[in-house]
């Protein structure tokens, strides 16, 4: 047994390696003093960070990100509460139909919902490309993270203080705003977190549906054209690598802490 621990320990860590050591170079090369990435490095500088931050275009881009990003979790994390106490507390009809039709943007390729978004609101209701219609398109995305996020959470809480609120005389909105938002808060959080990065780091739908008003992914996608630009490109890289792992982290901390408060509370 103990022999089998170390194998899976090390077949472990060889494959987390593996998975992000070519992520964890980006800050390396971004100190480069070199328009390459390749070893040996050359010598330390910052002049890419005062690049990036010298490029209108990219941070303008940047900006797009972030509005799309935050509208897309704010709007998925509204529809997926409702949506995911329904679900939770079998108050849906179809509810298994219906969540697996809620979850499809996880198992379909992202290209075919593009081509569709496309064709929808080109063709069909004559909308112009924009940061609108990137938003559109990752609210889709983004609701299933949230619905899974938050129905763990409901899973988790049971219903008797739900039942309890609404024996005392409670309506449903008051039980809502008094008793399950309170609980289900650090979900709440984390699928508004989880839903900003993966709009934030999405590129086929705002690749298809950006117009002339691109994203960061599909910015960065067309610098890659011109190496020139790559140094620069490596540093926000490294900035945006390193403030996603902290959401995510965040993320997970709020989540567990959520876990671990309701079950100190039903202890």
């Amino acid at each position: 047994m103990t022999h089998r621990f170390r194998f899976l320990s090390l077949y472990a860590v060889l494959f987390l390696v593996f998975l992000y050591a070519p992520a964890a170079l980006l800050p390396v090369f971004s100190f480069n003093d070199s328009t390459f990435a390749v070893f040996p490095l050359k010598a330390f500088t910052l002049k890419h960070y005062e690049a990036m931050f010298a490029n209108l275009s990219m941070l303008d881009a940047l900006r797009n990100s972030i509005v799309v990003g935050v509208i897309a979790s704010v709007a998925a994390t509204a529809i997926g509460i409702p949506l995911a106490i329904g679900l939770a507390r079998r108050l849906l009809p179809a509810g298994s139909v219906l969540l697996a039709t809620v979850m499809l943007p996880l198992v379909v390729p992202s290209i075919i919902f593009a081509v569709a978004f496309l064709v929808i609101l080109v063709r069909i209701l004559q909308v112009d490309l924009s940061l609108w219609s990137i938003t559109i398109a990752h609210v889709f995305l983004c609701l299933p993270f949230s619905v899974m996020v938050l129905m763990s959470r409901l899973d988790g809480l049971g219903r008797s203080l739900e039942e309890a609120s609404r024996d005392l005389g409670e309506t449903a909105l008051g039980t809502f705003r008094r008793v399950t938002l309170p609980l289900i808060l650090p979900a709440v959080i984390s699928s508004l977190l989880m839903c900003f990065i993966t709009s934030f780091d999405e590129f086929v739908l705002a690749f298809f549906l950006s117009g002339t008003q691109p994203t960061l992914p599909v910015f960065l996608y067309g610098q890659l054209r011109f190496p020139n630009k790559l140094p620069s490109m490596l540093a926000l890289g490294s900035v945006i690598l390193i403030v996603s792992t902290l959401l995510v982290i965040l993320s997970e901390v709020i989540r567990r802490r959520g876990v671990a408060g309701v079950t100190a509370g039903d202890a």
